[in-house]
């Protein structure tokens, strides 16, 4: 695998997440430098070939397999404010994917590595020329990394390549209405020329960018529509995940039902919130839709 240059000074190595690298006079920034046995040597071998050393590291959020190849580099990393306790504790970070401590080696992207956080940020402070604006939705510091000399804006987890959102059926999120206005600011982005870079999926721009947009907007609406439907039926949780990942298809494994059951309790929590569905008592805890 070799680094794609996108402009002047920036270059992509894939992945997935893939890692964004910006060269600079004082050294090279790299946002989410990934997951994996032996990818901090690759990055390392990537940026020497660029002539440079690595002077910092960006996060777009604290997920495991966006930042547990950071402690093996030396360059500090910052992330958002409500990122921090996330990348520093390998219990919070499984309590975020699993909803409590997950079994040992259950989840695909459980490291129990420490992270050490270097620096916060705030949304709208600039950081190495890139300006941090909200994506949330995905997690709860959720950062887009804006270059607007270059016109790219590297989304980490905003919104999922079309390979992907098949291979899982529900984008994973934990706030619905949040997931979807990240969406909208991203869809700005994209009508004013700007390439947007996911961290799963491939870089696009202008048609295709606002096609691949449209198709998280909608799965998202088409997944709280299949609820509703659903839920005429009292299900619990576990139940409604499963029968969504059947229909779309999606192999179902004890994994990726667990990660698929975390947007499914943020669709039931809006759905609850906005009174069309309610809990009842049926040999467990179950759901449906609202009767009058």
């Amino acid at each position: 695998m070799g680094l794609r240059k996108l402009d002047e000074n920036l270059y992509l190595y894939p992945g997935s997440p893939g890692t964004l690298i910006k060269t600079t006079l004082e050294g090279a920034v790299l946002i989410d430098p990934g997951h994996g046995r032996g990818r901090h040597k690759d990055l390392k071998r990537e940026v020497r070939k660029l002539g440079q050393e690595i002077k910092a590291q960006l996060a777009t959020h604290s997920h495991a397999d966006h930042i547990s190849t950071a402690p093996k580099i030396d360059a500090p990393l910052f992330t958002h404010r409500f990122e921090f306790s996330i990348a520093e504790s390998p219990l919070n970070r499984e309590m975020l994917t699993f909803g409590s401590k997950a079994p040992e080696g259950f989840l695909v992207s459980q490291f129990p590595d420490e992270v050490r956080v270097h620096a916060v940020f705030e949304w709208g402070d600039e950081l190495f020329d890139f300006k941090a604006i909200k994506l949330n939705g995905h997690s709860p510091g959720m950062t887009g990394f804006v270059a607007e000399d270059s016109a790219v804006v590297y989304a980490g987890d905003a919104f999922f390549g079309e390979r992907l959102i098949n291979a899982v059926g529900i984008p994973y999120l934990i706030d619905p209405e949040l997931f979807k206005a990240s969406i909208k600011e991203l869809q700005n982005y994209a009508e004013n020329g700007f390439l947007l870079v996911p961290s799963h999926g491939k870089a696009v721009k202008g048609e295709e960018a606002l096609a691949l947009l449209e198709l998280n907007a909608s799965r998202v609406g088409e997944v709280e529509r299949l609820i509703l439907d659903l839920l005429e039926k009292p299900l619990r949780m576990d139940e409604l995940a499963f029968r969504i990942m059947k229909y779309y298809g999606v192999e179902i494994t004890p994994q990726n039902l667990a990660l698929n059951m975390v947007p499914v309790r943020a669709f039931i929590a809006t759905l609850y919130n906005r009174g069309e569905v309610e809990a009842v008592v049926d040999d467990g805890l179950k759901w449906r839709v609202r009767r009058p």
